[in-house]
């Protein structure tokens, strides 16, 4: 048994479509992360999976329950940890923990140790006497996760589960998603538009784009499958250099922003002499030059012709990746 089947999941706000005929399969005991900018449909897919919202046309099942006719039964199956804050900063941390508990109906014998159990994974036993409102980000995201954990679970939602922390904290979430994985046997769906985060922390990855899957494979795998390497040049006119290359079609597509420039290129050793060549005859001087290899990033740009950006948004690439867009299509 799959822990989540979706058919053709479809959700409709008017004439606006924000999840469109999705189905996928996630493994009992997988990662599994939705990634995609705002707007893409990744929280609208999340909600229906956990009877927040219900679906339009098409179905899905849960731990093998219907999210339709069973909502209850996916209900008592499954954590979610929304993307806004959810705790009650007025609370104890342990306070917090209880009322969930009696939610759930968490049996009173095991309640306390149960608690304890949990606010140790997050490593939060020390602060559970801690109002709420004394916590950080990073320990309150923290304790959403061990509220979340506390009727035992078979599947775990994080919508976009590390938004908003330092680098520090996230590392820290990472850590402890992976260590419910192993110690919980539990299975979890993650939103996401941290390229770093789902590569880090997921068996496999779904690109959703405009309310579609358009690509699903493990990360490694995108990522080998998209070949080539990205240039990365800052010069003294990004604008001149790049849209001369485009007329030249020295590249395969390129991403423009006010510092450097990314060239998407086949073979970068044997590019990079003629780009340099080219940018000289144009009387642009190259500052600093990086070779890398396709990473995520790279792996949504080639499918959707945009770069995730730090706040989930997007910018567009530009000439020949936009038309590698449409031929997607």
């Amino acid at each position: 048994m799959k822990a989540i089947e979706t058919f053709n999941l479809t959700k409709n706000f008017g004439n606006l479509t924000a999840v469109d005929e999705v189905s996928l399969e996630v493994d009992q005991g997988e990662i599994f992360g939705l990634l995609g900018p705002n707007g893409a449909g990744k929280s609208t897919f999340i909600s229906m999976l956990c009877t927040i919202s219900n679906p339009t046309s098409g179905s899905a099942k849960i731990e093998g329950y219907d999210i339709k006719n069973e909502a209850s039964d996916v209900r008592r199956s499954i954590g979610i940890v929304f993307q806004d804050p959810s705790i009650d900063d007025r609370l104890t941390g342990r306070e917090n923990m209880e009322l969930h508990a009696d939610l759930y109906d968490v049996p009173r014998d095991v309640m306390h140790s149960r608690i304890d159990e949990v606010l140790h994974l997050v490593e939060l036993e020390d602060r559970a006497s801690s109002f709420v409102n004394t916590y950080s980000g990073g320990m309150r995201r923290r304790l959403e996760i061990a509220r979340s954990l506390i009727h035992y679970p078979k599947v775990l939602f994080l919508d976009e589960p590390t938004l908003g922390l330092d680098p520090q904290s996230r590392e820290h979430i990472w850590n402890y998603i992976r260590d419910l994985k192993r110690r919980e046997n539990i299975t979890i769906m993650l939103t996401t538009h941290y390229m770093e985060e789902a590569d880090k922390l997921c068996d496999r990855i779904a690109i959703i784009d405009q309310s579609k899957i358009i690509a699903l494979d493990t990360p490694q795998r995108l990522k080998d499958e998209l070949g080539g390497e990205t240039i990365i040049i800052e010069t003294s006119d990004n604008d001149l250099l790049s849209s001369k290359l485009e007329e030249a079609k020295l590249v395969d597509n390129i991403l423009k922003s006010e510092a450097e420039l990314n060239l998407r290129v086949k073979n970068a050793h044997k590019s990079l002499a003629r780009i340099v060549e080219f940018a000289v005859s144009i009387d642009v001087y190259i500052d600093n030059i990086t070779i890398r290899e396709p990473d995520l990033n790279d792996v949504f740009m080639h499918y959707t012709g945009r770069e995730i950006r730090e706040g989930g948004g997007s910018k567009e690439l530009s000439g020949m990746a936009a038309v590698m867009r449409g031929r997607i299509k």
